[in-house]
């Protein structure tokens, strides 16, 4: 198993990046935050997860050990393979998807590119009782601001994934009054 990698990327491709390792070049599909990680002009460590199927090895590369995980407890829901896993773990935060998770928010998910309402159900069903979420004590007032926010942005007429776009952008410590203004303004 290759698990991190060290070097100096050298291409972007449609599939992800090159990255070059003592002058052996790897292919790596990679998250976007991998790839701004990525893109200081040195050397990047970026940590990987090698896929093996009986045609083909690939490598997923993760900005932390912690997207690299969660990219893990992903695989283990049926019917999802790395191109959707890496699909989620790029959608957003590690953090926030996890409380998406503890919290069942299903439509976090279906706002996600590639994922309908079955495998959005079923990732949280599948998921719930083996993603660890951080230790704070009200789980529930803690995803609350962004439900909220976003509820509030799919009343006014847009999408969820529009909404789930919008919001991205913004600082999740904010009040949902302030997050809406700032997608709102983001979106004109």
């Amino acid at each position: 198993m290759i698990a991190r990698l060290r070097g100096r990327p050298v291409a972007r491709t449609a599939e992800g990046m090159v990255l070059d390792v003592n002058g052996v070049g790897y292919l790596v599909a990679a998250t976007p935050s991998a790839l701004r990680a990525a893109e200081g002009g040195g050397d990047a460590t970026i940590e990987t997860y090698l896929h093996v199927r009986e045609d083909t090895l690939q490598l997923y590369g993760f900005a932390d050990a912690d997207e690299r995980e969660l990219f893990t407890l992903l695989l283990t829901v049926n019917g999802i393979g790395p191109k959707v896993a890496l699909a989620v773990v790029s959608g957003s935060p590690p953090g926030e998807l996890r409380r998406a998770i503890a919290l069942g928010d299903y439509a976090r998910f279906q706002a996600i590119p590639g994922i309908g309402k079955k495998i959005a159900e079923r990732i949280v069903l599948e998921l719930k009782g083996s993603v660890a979420v951080a230790t704070e004590p009200d789980l529930a007032s803690q995803s609350e601001p962004h439900l909220v926010a976003r509820r509030a942005l799919v009343e006014l007429g847009y999408t969820l994934l529009e909404a789930e776009q919008a919001l991205s952008g913004s600082d999740p410590d904010l009040e949902p009054e302030e997050r809406v203004r700032l997608a709102l303004r983001s979106v004109a």
